[in-house]
């Protein structure tokens, strides 16, 4: 049972969280081009369902910025409707994953990989929320974003850009406040000034629409999971159910190291985002993913146990039942400064530069995943960040050399380390460069891998040498495999 210190902490820590979570999910919801009202959903349900799950204690769920392009690109390509579809299938698939114990798996994806995600999904999010900072339709895809910014600031209406611009400026400043004040989270002090600067001084900004929590909620049929029927649908579940569970699982270890309570629970974790995504899904809302804003702010508020990301789904219910039409009154550039500063806070700009430093094969395929989500689109860009990955491992661990060393008047070649494909044209060089006339004995007893391309362009090798000089073949190498 809680004690009342510890119930106290948590108390408090969750009207932080609940704060901060506020403007972002319903900034999400906008930005993913559904009803506000379903980012609060969302967030509901990762408070008072998923808070309940014994996976992390400390971490929040709900709707992420990190999400807004995938849900923007599937509401776009398969409609409005379809949502809850993709989301629950996302939501059961990663009930499969944590039931088969997969968890601890996402542990082993590259981290320039990750990086590389969030500052593609940080250009695609700013790219996009410029055009909301002005009153002005986005297009719809990338290339259209990119051209469009040559003659944006002739149709911006400048004073909706002047309120997300302060709220920017606001949110940016409000992090070298003093810590008493800092209690107070930085966008809900951006957005409030933004909103009563709009309201008293009657500018001419659009504003958000919210026509109630239980109206926006439209729970699936049974005909709607038709929608699954296509490749494309099925794509957008997977990406969804993946690109949600490494962001979840990432933020756990973020998280993790921020506090000396229980560890995570990686498999538990992901069912219970499997479970709140399933429950998403049938009410028709957004994604949810762990939040590590959210979740650090949990922390730093002095949370003790799970029950403050509990209350923080309470508060935010409270707030869209009782207060829904003071959403009415936020305008939707605040929402695009919000998610402006965001976007940019996902860009690595310190970690492109330390790995370019230190490791370049990582800072290239950090630089390329985000290239690759800008002009093709998540999913695609993750899959092009992990062949990279991948193939940059397997470069690296190929390592191959050969070592010349005469016994009794033979020299012998002995080829050590990891013998793939990938080091065949520097291997057969080095023994290619050896002169014809002199008798040469080639020992693969070093080697620690040796792949089948390796071991057939070895053999043939040995067996020039033979017929040209009859020199001895080669010696015991371990299988290829």
């Amino acid at each position: 049972m809680l004690g009342a210190g510890t119930f106290r902490d948590d108390l408090g820590a969750s009207v932080v969280v609940a704060l901060v979570a506020l403007p972002l999910c319903v900034g999400v919801a906008v930005a993913s081009g559904v009803p506000a009202e379903l980012g609060i959903v969302t967030g509901v349900v990762g408070g008072l369902l998923v808070g309940c799950f014994r996976g992390s204690s400390l971490q929040v769920s709900g709707p992420a910025a990190g999400l807004t392009v995938l849900v923007y690109e599937a509401v776009h390509t398969h409609g409005p409707a379809a949502l809850g579809v993709l989301v629950l299938g996302a939501g059961v698939l990663q009930l499969g994953m944590g039931v088969l114990r997969l968890g601890r798996w996402f542990r082993a994806i590259s981290v320039a990989v990750v990086q590389g995600m969030l500052a593609g999904i940080g250009l695609v999010l700013i790219a996009g929320q410029v055009y909301a900072l002005g009153d002005v339709p986005a297009p719809g895809d990338m290339p259209g974003k990119l051209g469009g910014l040559v003659d944006l600031t002739g149709r911006a209406e400048w004073a909706a850009v002047a309120l997300g611009a302060g709220t920017v400026l606001i949110m940016a400043g409000w992090q070298r406040m003093p810590d008493r004040i800092r209690v107070v989270p930085g966008a809900l002090v951006g957005v409030a000034a933004a909103t009563a600067a709009a309201n008293l001084l009657s500018l001419p900004a659009q504003r958000v629409q919210v026509a109630g929590v239980l109206s926006a909620v439209e729970p699936l049929g049974v005909t709607d999971l038709g929608a699954l029927a296509s490749p494309a649908a099925v794509g957008t579940v997977v990406a969804l159910a993946l690109i949600a569970s490494a962001e979840t699982l990432f933020s756990a270890a973020a998280v993790d190291r921020m506090h000396d309570g229980p560890r995570t629970d990686y498999d538990r974790e992901l069912v219970a985002q499997g479970v709140g995504n399933t429950v998403c899904g049938v009410l028709g809302a957004l994604p949810m993913t762990a939040v590590i804003v959210r979740s650090a702010t949990n922390v730093q508020a002095g949370a003790r146990t799970r029950a403050s990301r509990v209350l923080h789904g309470a508060w935010l219910l409270l707030f869209a039942v009782a207060l829904p039409q003071a959403l009415s009154a936020v305008p939707l550039a605040a929402l695009a400064g919000v998610l402006l500063h965001a976007g940019w806070k996902l860009l690595p700009t310190r970690a492109v530069v330390t790995l370019w430093r230190t490791h370049r094969g990582e800072a290239v395929v950090l630089v390329a995943t985000a290239g690759a989500i800008v002009t093709t689109n998540l999913f695609e860009g993750v899959l092009i960040g992990l062949a990279l990955a991948v193939a940059k491992a397997a470069w690296e661990t190929s390592h191959v050399h050969v070592e010349q060393v005469w016994e009794d008047g033979v020299l012998c070649l002995r080829v050590v380390g990891n013998a793939s494909f990938l080091r065949l044209p520097k291997l057969l060089d080095a023994l290619e460069s050896q002169p014809g006339d002199r008798p040469v004995r080639l020992d693969l007893s070093g080697l620690r891998h040796l792949d089948h391309a390796c071991l057939t362009a070895l053999d043939g090798w040995a067996r020039q040498r033979e017929r040209r000089a009859g020199t001895p073949g080669r010696e015991s190498a371990p299988e290829p495999g």
